[in-house]
This record gives C-alpha cells, sequence and structure tokens, in this order.
C-alpha cells in the first residue's frame, strides 16, 4: 500500500550542509517538525548513495517519516524508500511508475502548468514547483512566479509543493498562495541549529494557514 505523505515540511538534504552527520541533522530537523525527507546525493557513487539511504531511512522509518529518493529509481528500491522524485531531465515518470509499480510515490519537478498536468497524467503523487526565489542550493535552477504557482494548484488535482530559496522571512508567500507545503534545503541544514529552524518554519506556516 502507498505510505501517507504529508508536505507541510519537505526537508531536501544537501552533503555540504550536513557537517558528516546527515543521519544526526535529519532526526534533529524531524524533532522540529519536518514531515517528509528527500534524500539528495549528486556527486557520491551507487554504493556511497545507498550506504547514506540506507542511513538516514533508519532515521525516517523510527519516526514514520517518509524517505525519498532524489531521481535514482534504483536506489530508492535497494533501501526500500517511500519513493523517488524525479526533474524533468530524469527517467520519465510513466516509466518511473511502470517500474516502480503502484506503491511507491513519485513526485515530480514542474515548471509550467503543461508539466504539471503531464506528471499528474503519468502518474505523480505530488508535484515540486519552483524556483521561487533565488536559490543558493540550486543557483542553476530558472526562477518561478507565484502566479505560475497558484496556475499549477489551479490545474492539478495532485498535492503541490513549492522550493527554491524558501526561508522563515518568505514562507507565507507560497502557503498563502495555496501550496500544501514547502521544500527546503538552507533554511534547514545550512542553519546552526537545525531542529529550531525547521520548528520556527513549521510554525511560520501554520501562520500562514491556521485551517491546516
Amino acid at each position: 500500500m502507498k505510505p501517507q505523505f504529508d508536505l507541510t515540511l519537505y526537508l531536501v538534504t544537501d552533503p555540504r550542509l550536513s557537517g558528516g552527520d546527515l543521519p544526526g541533522k535529519v532526526e534533529a530537523a524531524i524533532q522540529g517538525g519536518v514531515t517528509l525527507v528527500q534524500l539528495r546525493e549528486k556527486e557520491a557513487d551507487s554504493r556511497k548513495f545507498l550506504d547514506t539511504a540506507l542511513r538516514v531511512r533508519e532515521v525516517t522509518e523510527r519516526y514514520r517519516v517518509p524517505l525519498i529518493i532524489n531521481d535514482r529509481i534504483d536506489i530508492a528500491l535497494a533501501c526500500d524508500a517511500a519513493g523517488v522524485h524525479l526533474g524533468q531531465q530524469d527517467i520519465p515518470c510513466a516509466i518511473a511508475r511502470k517500474i516502480l509499480g503502484p506503491d511507491k510515490l513519485i513526485g515530480v519537478t514542474a515548471k509550467t502548468v503543461e508539466q504539471a498536468l503531464q506528471a499528474e497524467q503519468d502518474g505523480a503523487d505530488y508535484l515540486g514547483c519552483g524556483a521561487l526565489f533565488p536559490s543558493g542550493a540550486k543557483p542553476e535552477a530558472q526562477p518561478m512566479t507565484l502566479s505560475t504557482l497558484s496556475e499549477i494548484l489551479a490545474a492539478v488535482h495532485i498535492p503541490v509543493t513549492a522550493i527554491g530559496g524558501i526561508s522563515a522571512d518568505n514562507v507565507h508567500l507560497p502557503v498563502e498562495a495555496g501550496a500544501n507545503g514547502v521544500a527546503v534545503v538552507s533554511a534547514i541544514l545550512g542553519q546552526p541549529d537545525v531542529c529550531a529552524a525547521a520548528r520556527k518554519l513549521r510554525e511560520k506556516i501554520e501562520e500562514a494557514n491556521p485551517s491546516g
């Protein structure tokens, strides 16, 4: 059966910000209110990626938070993660769904209404939309406006998380626009106190969307 998931506060990892203790940082972030974790290891070889995924999954399983693997369907299967997140240059969602079957989560990055509708049609469970603001984690990411985010939200029937340069200062904007959650990297992992940073973001999200 497909895992239940909550996009409210979606942590995307970055090994450059982990300080050598990614499982510990992930645990602190979850304690602060993170609801979903995406493991991104762009530079790691397959063996190292899998080893990291298994160690992080021990933490996420303990807290019953889904673990999503960035790009790598093979790693997601090998560590029995909850699912994968795919960019527009990765394996197409429809093919990923055939490989993973009906019981894994698939998230897809969408920057346009057309991409969003295609992902939904191909079996995506949720969308990641951005970059809404300039992002230190992905400076190459093409910006996307709040109005485009609103258009995507109106066009699809699956949940949408906003990503890209989101911080405690601007997190209210995508939430007020209707996003089901926000995805962050440095706003949590780049802060001196990971747990406190996550807690502050969660509070700001709940303030912007008191109905939950």
